[in-house]
């Protein structure tokens, strides 16, 4: 019996998804739980699992459509077994709208003479006004998918214009290459510009001398040194630090919200994590209730789903402080940019040697520079310099994160 594979709801908030690429060629055996597709929301692109074992019988919405959750965007069954098409009444073209250019490729049709076409193809046709008899079909057996629509309905926009133009001179310049603002680079471009618009942002600087924090990181390396596995870096122990300084200074780990200032009972630690297409911020629940070590596997964990694409939606969601380390790319400092709703995020530069004073003598000391954004809706500057101090003075000397 065939299996339909519905396009997945993860969130509330979450109305379509578009997909990215299919995993599994169709006609192509697939495993129950075995990565079938991806689909990319304004928030995350996750990999859908197959819900059943069998072939992959069709692919109803290829790549790069858009589809409403819960949707039919694949059928699953045995080999062989015959698949219905999926039922929708025909779209009718509104009045004086011009007709879809053809590509000369014959329609496929239904016995009855119905143009064959996908439910989400007919919707959008009637929207644009495209006479589905005009648009050739890229779909299984020559069916007419939305992303033909619209590509029919672009062609016929363009075609009264280019008729009207005269012939160019071309100067055989090369043309720029045009990279798409969609998926992932606009749900940032959008977050950030809402970020900037909707907090009174300021940025302070400190920076910290943080020779102890490298003396004990090189410690608890060398007393794991038989664990090949064993990892310790700086922005772990920073992670730790952060959520012990946010306990004493509450007003950095809030929220604010349309009701007012949240003011959290826990640390939902949100750590940035650069991919290729953008930058992803996954959050640790319940952060300041960890061990170090514990804490270190946690956000190790959830940066290593975030570059693979397994995140869930409550992972990004939620937090209530972010930290942003660009040590690794060789940049001493910078200005965050709030991650709204959150008060506060924390940018962290490299680790330096520097010549500094200390006990008296001049010598070599590791230095890094911390800047701390915050919202001056939330907070002043006294009480949020005040955290950034409390910080700095963790990293300058661990033993103060135990008390």
């Amino acid at each position: 019996m065939a299996y339909e594979v519905q396009m997945p709801k993860w969130g509330l908030t979450m109305k379509t998804g578009k997909i990215a690429r299919w995993l599994v060629a169709e006609g192509g055996a697939v495993a129950v739980g075995q990565p079938l597709l991806e689909v990319e929301t304004d928030k995350i692109t996750n990999v859908v699992e197959s819900p059943a074992g069998g072939v992959l019988l069709q692919i109803v919405s290829p790549q790069g459509e858009v589809v409403p959750v819960m949707q039919v965007i694949g059928i699953i069954g045995e080999s062989g077994e015959a698949v219905a098409a999926p039922a929708a009444a025909p779209a009718d073209a509104a009045p004086g709208a011009q007709p879809a250019a053809q590509s000369g490729k014959p329609q496929a049709r239904t016995p009855g003479g119905e143009v064959r076409a996908m439910p989400a193809a007919r919707k959008v046709a009637k929207e644009l006004g495209v006479d589905l008899a005009t648009v050739s079909g890229t779909g299984r057996d020559g069916a007419i998918t939305e992303k033909d629509v619209r590509a029919a309905h672009e062609a016929a926009s363009k075609a009264p214009a280019k008729a009207a133009e005269a012939p160019c001179a071309c100067s055989g310049e090369e043309q720029d290459e045009i990279v798409p603002m969609d998926g992932l680079r606009k749900m940032i471009a959008d977050n950030m510009q809402a970020s900037l618009q909707n907090a009174a942002q300021l940025t302070v600087f400190v920076e910290a001398d943080v020779t102890e924090m490298a003396a004990l990181r090189a410690s608890m390396l060398a007393r794991h040194k038989k664990d090949a596995e064993y990892r310790l870096s700086y922005n772990d122990i920073i992670s730790f630090a952060v959520c012990r300084s946010l306990k004493r200074h509450p007003i950095m780990n809030t929220t604010l919200q349309e009701d007012g200032i949240h003011m959290h009972k826990h640390v939902n630690l949100g750590v940035a994590v650069s991919l290729e297409t953008g930058l992803i911020v996954p959050n640790v629940k319940n952060a300041d209730t960890f061990s170090l070590e514990e804490l270190k596997g946690k956000v190790r964990d959830a940066a290593s789903r975030a570059r693979k694409g397994g995140l869930s939606m409550d992972e990004i969601s939620g937090g209530t402080f972010t930290i942003s380390n660009v040590s690794m790319l060789g940049v001493d400092g910078f200005t965050p940019i709030l991650n709204p709703p959150e008060t506060g995020i924390l940018g962290v530069g490299r680790v330096v040697e520097k010549p500094g004073v200390f006990d008296g003598q001049v010598c070599v000391r590791k230095m890094m520079t911390l800047s701390l954004t915050f919202n001056h809706m939330v907070t002043d500057g006294g009480p949020a310099m005040n955290f950034l101090r409390t910080l700095a003075d963790m990293l300058e000397e661990p033993m103060r994160m135990l008390g």
